[in-house]
């Protein structure tokens, strides 16, 4: 089966706008993530269809809560056939666990969110007193300590990660643009640039999803990993 490194984001809560665009894809050329803002609308019942049109899900909805209760709802997914999930690495070495042993259950693998790409040094200096990237080291040393099956990053902190990290783990980017753009993305870099700096997956979503015509969108993604 074909290792697609692009994940192309469904981020609409409207059903027809989310099969639209799943329409215009392609099963070769990409994963599929569906965060928060899709799956709280649609459920289950798409990431069904989504398995069904042979697409692997990436669900990203980087669970944050006491150990017991992400535990549970990982398992609540057992009737799904997801491949990645998302968990928020500052939920601490318990709550990883935790949700590591009910993943393996289910087999998923479940992916660390390290610093959200939206944050910008100023933030994490007023959240946590310290710049982006060194609060990507401490989180990055606890995905290491407890085994997660990969983490997210910024693109700029990919270095950084696969010298803290063991090769095996994977390395999940998004934050990927053509070029640059004024958007809630603030550490950004190009597909090719990211891959070479070691990312395992290239999380895309509006340079794809909003784009004039999203299959040569798709095709242009994936020929540009290897330009």
């Amino acid at each position: 089966m074909a290792d697609p490194k692009i994940i192309v984001a469904i981020d609409s809560f409207k059903p027809a706008d989310a099969l639209g665009l799943l329409d215009q894809l392609n099963p070769e050329l990409c994963r599929v993530k569906i965060g928060s803002v899709a799956f709280n609308a649609l459920g289950k019942d798409f990431l069904k269809l989504v398995d069904q049109r042979g697409y692997k899900i990436f669900l990203d909805l980087k669970l944050h809560d006491i150990p017991n209760t992400v535990h549970e709802t990982i398992l609540g997914f057992a009737d799904c056939n997801i491949e990645l999930l998302t968990i928020h690495l500052s939920g601490g070495e318990k709550m990883i666990t935790a949700a590591i042993a009910a993943a393996k259950t289910i087999q998923i693998k479940v992916i660390g969110v390290s610093v959200l790409t939206s944050l910008t040094d100023a933030d994490t200096t007023a959240l946590f007193q310290t710049t982006t990237a060194e609060q990507a080291t401490k989180l990055f040393k606890l995905a290491n300590e407890t085994r997660v099956d990969g983490i997210v990053c910024s693109p700029l902190e990919l270095e950084l990660a696969s010298k803290l990290l063991s090769p095996e783990t994977l390395k999940i980017t998004p934050g990927i643009r053509d070029t640059a753009v004024n958007d809630d993305q603030s550490r950004t870099m190009t597909a090719n640039e990211a891959i070479q700096h070691g990312a395992s997956y290239l999380v895309i979503g509006r340079p794809i999803s909003k784009a004039p015509n999203v299959s040569e969108a798709l095709k242009y993604f994936a020929q540009s990993i290897h330009e």
